[in-house]
């Protein structure tokens, strides 16, 4: 029960390497709130999930939307220890032709969604709570079509080193969890046609040195570390879960 007691919110806790997180954080005690974009990934969570879990509707593009996430966590929790900031979306945006709308979409939800979900939720976090960023493998590996996914990641990871500083004097600590090639459904929704995303994934899980894509539990183990008292003196840091893809 390594987070007894404790309150987190987990946005984009709906599917995948969320979801996964939820159940660990609900089975190690704590209680928690996910959050979903569509009523109906909104009410599968719920229904998936234990009783203990709350599943909020709220995009994280929405200052309005997240306002009313911070009065409900307030109101019925009295305040909060942990923040999974892990909403996002994947697609290629290759330089040709140029797609403007699909290169907006990545930075609203996966830079300017983050940014406003602590900006929102910060002010109601106890002293000594942790804040979760979700990166990603591919700020720091140069991948062909993925120049505007693997920015807005860039983006989150300086967040973390930037409100690591800037909530010190709350001994409140940011830190990123880095996932590599995970099994989620996003990689179903990066825009590449079936067999590309087939053969991409082929070439990618051939480089990974332990010989395998991550699970969505991979993840979220990590993320229970930086959530737990445990990593108490861990500030700033981005924990690496990719099978050793970009660090051998």
């Amino acid at each position: 029960m390594r987070l007894a007691g404790k309150t987190a919110v987990i946005t984009g806790g709906t599917s995948g390497i969320g979801l996964a997180t939820a159940a660990l954080f609900t089975k190690e005690g704590a209680k928690v709130i996910v959050t979903g974009q569509s009523p109906e990934s909104v009410a599968s969570a719920q229904a998936e999930l234990s009783s203990q879990v709350l599943a909020f509707p709220a995009d994280v593009r929405s200052p309005e939307d997240l306002a009313r996430l911070a009065q409900r966590v307030e109101a019925e929790f009295g305040g909060l220890d942990i923040v999974f900031a892990n909403a996002g979306v994947a697609f290629a945006t290759p330089l040709e032709p140029g797609d403007l709308k699909t290169y907006d979409l990545i930075m609203d939800v996966n830079v300017k969604g983050v940014f406003l979900t602590v900006q929102a939720l910060s002010p109601i976090m106890r002293q000594g709570g942790s804040i979760i960023l979700n990166t990603s493998w591919l700020n720091n590996v140069g991948t062909p079509g993925l120049s505007a996914l693997s920015a807005s990641k860039a983006a989150v990871r300086s967040f973390a080193r930037c409100w690591g500083a800037e909530l010190l004097a709350r001994r409140i600590r940011v830190n990123a969890v880095s996932p590599g090639a995970t099994n989620t459904p996003i990689h179903g929704k990066i825009g590449m046609s079936p067999e590309d995303l087939q053969a991409f994934a082929a070439r990618m899980e051939g480089n990974i040195p332990l010989g395998r894509f991550g699970e969505a539990n991979d993840i979220a183990q990590a993320a229970l570390y930086l959530a737990s008292d445990e990593s108490t003196y861990v500030l700033g840091a981005e924990l690496v879960v990719d099978g050793g893809f970009s660090t051998i």
